[in-house]
């Protein structure tokens, strides 16, 4: 196994192995593993072993197979340096992981990078306590657009939740002043986030909810006198 390094306030130090802690984690990939030389080295020879020996292959196109692997290996190790840098800058970012569990399904993970681990070319990031590969990465996203993203769906669970107006009754009003509430608690970016006819929406569900408080009210008040 090849040293394992972790990044952490800009320093190298060591750790445990992320290939093992990422399983642990089951948070298995299949497929990814490459064709190292040692490898390619083992299938030229076996070729080499059962060719055809009234038509064996050239010298020339060995060397010509073991040239163009060799480019093939310095193209993806330069990729994997470009990895390592890209995963290293994300420290302190927050991001938005889309997982394979080992029953197959996608789960989302989101959270800050605390810090990067370094194992045989390969970027690990370390979120919410636990290894994730690089090749789980989704999107880097502000934690501003995040909040405000955040804050619109809540609005929007709460705006689903209600009927259509002319069926609104007494019974929603917690939920039409929690969305005005909320609405008016929102910065104008945030508001960006919400559709005009959403909005739209909302101001009738308050202005009819006023108008059904104002005549319950009007009716307990008659109920009073009586």
């Amino acid at each position: 196994m090849g040293v394992v390094q972790e990044v952490k306030d800009g320093k190298f130090v060591e750790s445990n192995s992320a290939a093992s802690l990422a399983e642990a984690n089951k948070k298995k990939r299949t497929g990814n593993d490459s064709l190292d030389k040692d490898a390619f080295l083992q299938l030229l020879v076996a070729q080499m072993k059962y060719q055809d020996p009234l038509e064996p292959t050239s010298n020339t196109e060995y060397i010509s197979q073991f040239a163009t692997f060799s480019e093939l290996e310095q193209m993806q190790n330069m990729s994997a340096s470009m990895d390592l840098f890209r995963a290293s800058s994300l420290v302190g970012e927050t991001v938005l992981l889309k997982v394979t569990d080992s029953e197959g399904r996608t789960v989302d993970v989101q959270g800050n990078v605390d810090y990067v681990v370094y194992e045989k070319n390969k970027a690990y990031l370390s979120v919410n306590g636990d290894l994730y590969s690089m090749d789980d990465l989704d999107t880097v996203a502000d934690p501003v657009y995040l909040e405000a993203y955040k804050l619109a769906a809540d609005w929007l669970n709460i705006y689903n939740k209600l009927p259509e107006i002319e069926n609104l009754t007494i019974a929603d009003r917690e939920n039409v002043e929690k969305l005005d509430e909320m609405y008016q608690g929102m910065n104008d970016y945030q508001k960006n986030f919400l559709k005009d006819e959403e909005v739209d929406t909302m101001k009738k569900y308050v202005k009819k909810m006023k108008d059904l408080v104002a005549v319950a009210d009007a009716n307990k008040g008659d109920s009073d006198d009586e």
